[in-house]
């Protein structure tokens, strides 16, 4: 009778949420407890448990727990460069900061995405002994316009190596059991009016550019959740629309995982949730009822919330949270902070090298710019990342060995104590979006010609900084400002009279204008962001300790107005001070259609972004070409080979079987005198006869280890046969012409290379 009533009890208990029972636990949920695990901890209207307390303080958000069914919260913080949460918190004296690791378009430059799956593997570490179930990146977009304000967050203009690198971030990520939110699907593109702007892009260029890296990643390395955009794609919003969430992502990509909305993204509830877009963060009592309404009235069928609510478990029980981990709030910084140095060295750009570098350590070294004595380690806003510290340019040179002209550096000593004193106070009264002050630039003349006399060369940097929220302004952040252009012509024409080299650092996130300057300089080096460990690496690359082996994500060109979206992007005067208001123009649910590129922008130049356009039409507007970096030693590349990769079965290849793709190698020997890395880019040129082509387009590049002076190794480079494939419109279809497609390992879009033929 015991044994008959044990069961009985047993039978009746109610089931607590595992990996084999989530469509039992959907079924026993109510309507309010759905809705609660979708919408957000930002809603306090569940009257269920209340507010969830969300356990990593600085976090971006949390799901509700339901503990009646073993459900558990989960937690989301920002990333991409690294994750964001407080660094300290009330109690207790112990600090929580966080590894800073170099920013998006810094990763995409290092074209190696084994040493971008290694950062992601110290992120990830990070996500997982701080308590956190996901992070929030990486960022993905394209970079269209050079003004955007996220660009640092994201990786290059072409979707390929944006696609790859994303992959690899997610892949080192994940690998700790924590989930990535690859972001912001899609075309985010600008910041100005990012929550009502109307991106009006045909299929094909959203097929082809926008969505393509997303698609790469997804397919390669399934991404536990994606973030959808804030703007508007075509007159629908990107969390509202089927056809992007449902029709392509999941019935097109095979994508398996939740669909997560930016932080207050979207404005129609329940439109979200029948597009698929699984979870509404960061939630408000607002969006709770909206949900529960649109059900009980029947504006939403239950099967849409339950597919949601379906997925949203999928995903919980993949957590470390609803594993039991018991994170130890200790990650091995010292060892992350080591990543992100070796990291760093991978991504420097060497644009111009004129005999000034590798320099160094001996002699005297005269370093100027007040952004050599405060480094910028990345962008403001959620890609930023309370770091332990920053190593300025200041203290890289001085560990690794220079020795600065003491006066210059006295000097700047004393100048930064003030201008770090008005940043703060400026900085203080901002909101966290905005971008950053930072020291006005100072011309000490009198030393500079002192320097020249004493010193063996000059070390300048010029920063930019900026982020979420609000796009460059073209004037103050595009292009160098008059006491910089006038630092650098003092130093230039002080240090060139005495037959001395000058060489300038960026410290930037996105690009700048080169003109009118660049002749100056004797050298010039792109830092980006770097991170924290920034200084460090940057005298690695300066002295030669470290060869630059980085190589440009997007095109320079020879000025704004020859950008094919200089026309259709927003543009912020300096007569024209930012003002929120302005740029949020929407008035409940009414879409304005008034001001262009503000209540909308047309993508007018299709396909053509980037490298695309230059190297098709504009080759002469081209100041340093996408791909493009320079090394401290030689190679030559041969014996190129292109063969075909067939489908395997059973382990054997079949010579009639289908043909998956193209395999390319290239021979790359070290010519030169030092050790060093090279880069091999594999375009594609399309027959072009069927549909218009640009030029030549990347489908694939491989970046060597290091090679000794004399040394060989074999590049191998696997191109998908879908990546030959363009979007034709007519048929609603991927499409490969037939003809003869030639194969370029060149080392950037717009040289020569190697060329072999084949006929599709």
């Amino acid at each position: 009778m015991l044994t008959l009533i044990l069961a009985a009890a047993i039978s009746t208990a109610t089931p607590v949420l595992r990996e084999d029972n989530i469509q039992q636990i959907v079924s026993l949920l109510t309507l309010e407890e759905k809705a609660a695990i979708l919408v957000g901890c930002g809603s306090t209207a569940f009257d269920g448990i209340g507010r969830n307390d969300i356990g990593v303080k600085g976090s971006a958000g949390a799901t509700h727990a339901i503990p009646r069914l073993g459900i558990p919260s989960i937690i989301f913080a920002d990333g991409p460069a690294g994750l964001r949460i407080d660094p300290e918190r009330p109690g207790t004296d112990k600090t929580f900061y966080c590894t800073g690791f170099p920013i998006g378009t810094m990763l995409a430059a290092t074209w190696n995405p084994e040493i971008v799956e290694e950062a992601g593997r110290a992120m990830g570490a990070e996500v997982l002994e701080y308590g956190v179930d996901v992070l929030l990146g990486p960022g993905a977009n394209i970079h269209r316009n050079p003004l955007c304000g996220r660009n640092f967050e994201y990786f290059s203009e072409d979707p390929v190596l944006a696609g790859l690198t994303a992959a690899a971030y997610i892949e080192g990520v994940q690998s700790n059991g924590v989930g990535t939110s690859i972001k912001h699907f899609a075309a985010n593109n600008q910041e100005v009016n990012r929550l009502h702007n109307d991106a009006r892009v045909s299929e094909r260029a959203l097929r082809e550019i926008y969505l393509r890296q997303f698609e790469i990643a997804v397919r390669k390395s399934q991404p536990w959740t994606i973030m959808t955009s804030y703007n508007y794609i075509n007159g629908v919003h990107a969390s509202e629309w089927p056809w992007l969430l449902t029709d392509v992502l999941r019935n097109d990509w095979g994508f398996a995982g939740a669909v997560v909305t930016d932080w207050g993204g979207g404005y129609d509830t329940a439109a979200q949730i029948h597009a698929g877009n699984d979870l509404i963060q960061s939630g408000s009592d607002s969006r709770y009822k909206a949900l529960i309404d649109a059900v009980r009235e029947g504006r939403l069928a239950i099967e849409d919330v339950d597919a949601c609510v379906t997925r949203a478990l999928e995903l919980i029980v993949k957590c470390p949270s609803f594993k039991g981990y018991r994170h130890s709030d200790a990650p091995d910084l010292e060892a992350h902070a080591a990543v992100c140095r070796s990291t760093a060295d991978e991504g420097m750009v060497l644009l111009k090298n004129k005999g000034a570098l590798p320099a160094g350590p001996d002699g005297v070294t005269a370093l100027l710019g007040v952004t050599s004595y405060s480094f910028i380690a990345g962008g403001t806003g959620s890609g930023d990342v309370h770091r332990p510290y920053v190593v300025d340019l200041q203290q890289g040179l001085s560990d690794s060995g220079f020795a600065l002209y003491a006066p210059l550096d006295d000097f700047y000593r004393t100048y930064m104590e003030d201008e770090r004193w008005r940043c703060a106070m400026i900085d203080g009264k901002n909101s966290w979006v905005i971008d950053r002050e930072r020291p006005i630039e100072v011309i000490p003349s009198a030393l500079i010609w002192e320097a020249a006399d004493k010193s063996d060369r000059a070390f300048i940097t010029f920063g930019r900084v900026f982020g979420e929220g609000k796009d460059r302004d073209l004037h103050y952040s595009y292009h160098l400002q008059d006491n910089e252009i006038q630092l650098l012509r003092e130093t230039s024409a002080a240090f060139h009279e005495k037959g001395k080299k000058v060489t300038v650092i960026l410290n930037i996130g996105g690009i700048i204008d080169m003109q009118g300057w660049q002749e100056l300089a004797d050298a010039i080096l792109i830092c980006w962001q770097p991170g924290e460990e920034g200084g460090h690496s940057v005298a690695d690359a300066l002295s030669g300790a470290v060869n630059p082996s980085g190589r440009l994500p997007m095109t320079i060109s020879k000025g704004y107005e020859y950008e094919p979206t200089a026309l259709n992007f927003p543009r912020i005067f300096e007569d024209k001070p930012f003002n929120y208001s302005f740029y949020r123009r929407l008035e409940g649910n009414k879409k304005d259609y008034t001001v262009k590129d503000i209540d909308y922008t047309d993508y007018t130049e299709g396909i053509y972004v980037g490298y695309r356009y230059f190297g098709t039409y504009a080759p002469k507007h081209v100041a340093y070409p996408f791909g493009y970096g320079l090394s401290y030693t030689t190679f030559r590349w041969s014996n190129m080979k292109v063969a075909r990769a067939y489908a395997e079965s059973d382990g054997a290849l079949y010579r009639d079987s289908k043909i998956t793709g193209y395999i390319v190698s290239v021979d790359v020997k070290n010519t030169g005198k030092v050790d060093g890395k090279d880069v091999v880019e594999l375009y594609v040129k399309a027959p072009g006869s069927e549909m218009d082509k640009p030029a030549r387009e990347l489908k694939a590049f491989g970046k060597t280890p290091l090679l000794k002076p004399g040394e060989t190794h074999t590049v191998k480079m696997y191109v998908p046969l879908e990546y030959l494939a363009s979007w034709s419109e007519t048929a609603g279809a991927w499409s490969i012409e037939h003809g003869r497609y030639r194969f370029i390992a060149a080392r950037d879009a717009s040289s020569r290379g190697l060329r072999r033929s084949l006929r599709l």
